[in-house]
């Protein structure tokens, strides 16, 4: 898409063509359902319409809207557009599973991390307390790490987890 977008709308200077190019992109992505001929129909017509109105977006358009080079240009651009957001959807389900994993990747390398910490003043007294609320005996937390604190807790809170919910 970028080697399209240098070789387009040579006439233009660089904000009206970054203007042009980000409306047509913008208007591809919703129009995806429609072809590349449809999309430029809807965007030539639609440009005529506000232009006759002094209402443009792109006033810069009026003397060149009906020139055949930028009605060439406009089609291989919003041809483009279409070949890549059709490649991003086909590439969808392979980023989910991308993002996925890391969201895995990232939890096990905390929890390795916790394995090897000791646990914080915080989480002691909050587990001190969840045992006195819940008239749990309490482990010797001396030994335990922060991950093993935080699975007691939630342990803890798991199995009174209906009084909770009863109290309420």
């Amino acid at each position: 898409m970028y080697q399209i977008k240098n070789r387009i709308y040579s006439s233009f200077d660089k904000t009206q063509k970054s203007a042009v190019c980000n409306f047509l992109r913008a208007l591809t992505k919703q129009n995806l359902s429609l072809g590349a001929d449809e999309i430029l129909k809807k965007f030539i017509e639609d440009e005529k319409y506000y232009l006759e109105l002094n209402a443009s977006r792109f006033p810069f358009l009026e003397n060149v809207i009906d020139d055949i080079e930028f009605l060439k240009d406009t089609e291989d651009f919003i041809k483009e557009c279409c070949k890549y957001y059709q490649y991003k959807e086909k590439q969808k389900p392979i980023i989910e599973a991308q993002k996925e994993f890391e969201k895995k990747k990232r939890k096990f390398l905390q929890e390795a991390k916790m394995s090897k910490e000791k646990p914080t003043k915080k989480q002691l007294y909050y587990y001190d307390k969840l045992c006195k609320k819940y008239c749990v005996e309490k482990k010797d937390t001396n030994d335990l790490s922060k991950l093993d604190l935080k699975n007691e807790i939630e342990r803890i809170l798991d199995e009174h987890s209906d009084d909770y919910k009863n109290v309420n």
